[in-house]
Parts: structure tokens; C-alpha cells; sequence
């Protein structure tokens, strides 16, 4: 992917308040990515309508320590597991875990 912010198949606004095109969503970090990332959340301003997969690879230009596990990764809305596809709306709350691993 393009490190030229003028070629993201997407936007993040770095600005403090959301337009009406805009919209905000907090992500939290589990486990062992607290440490990859260096904090327990993070919020940003996308585009409306915006999917979590395009989210997560957001998450990832921001914290690349994250991106070995893109495949992996383990993401909720709420408190349910959702899809790449999964649709956000103002105000979500995305949280990322690593695989679970056990016996």
C-alpha cells in the first residue's frame, strides 16, 4: 500500500470534530496488541458508511507492528464478531484481539 495519503482507497481526518460526510469510531486494543500499539484505544474520523475491514487497515498504517497479523485478527463491534463488510456507524466501538490460542 501507498505510504502518499492522497492514495488511500479511504480517508482519515485528523481534524477534532466530525462533518456531516464523517463520522467517529473508537478502537480498543486486547491483549498482547496493547503493547504492539503502545495504548489501549485509539479514536478516528472516517468516512460514513465505512467498513471495519477498511478500518482495520487503517489501524494498521497507524500501528504497522499490527499488520503480521491482519489474517488473524480477531475483530468485534460491540460485544459480536463481524465481518470485514460489517458497516460502521458514528460512535462504534471496535475492538481488536489476537488469535486465541489454548487447549
Amino acid at each position: 500500500m501507498s505510504k502518499n495519503k492522497n492514495d488511500f482507497r479511504f480517508q482519515i481526518l485528523l481534524t477534532a470534530h466530525c462533518s456531516p460526510l464523517t463520522m467517529r469510531v473508537t478502537v480498543k486494543f486486547w491483549s498482547y496488541f496493547r503493547n504492539l500499539t503502545e495504548c489501549d484505544e485509539t479514536s478516528l474520523e472516517v468516512n460514513k458508511d465505512e467498513t471495519l475491514g477498511n478500518v482495520h487497515a487503517a489501524v494498521m498504517e497507524k500501528f504497522p507492528k499490527l499488520a503480521e497479523m491482519k489474517n488473524s485478527t480477531l475483530k468485534a463491534v460491540g460485544v459480536d464478531y463481524q465481518t470485514d463488510e460489517f458497516v460502521l456507524s458514528d460512535g462504534d466501538e471496535v475492538s481488536l484481539f489476537p488469535p486465541v490460542q489454548g487447549g
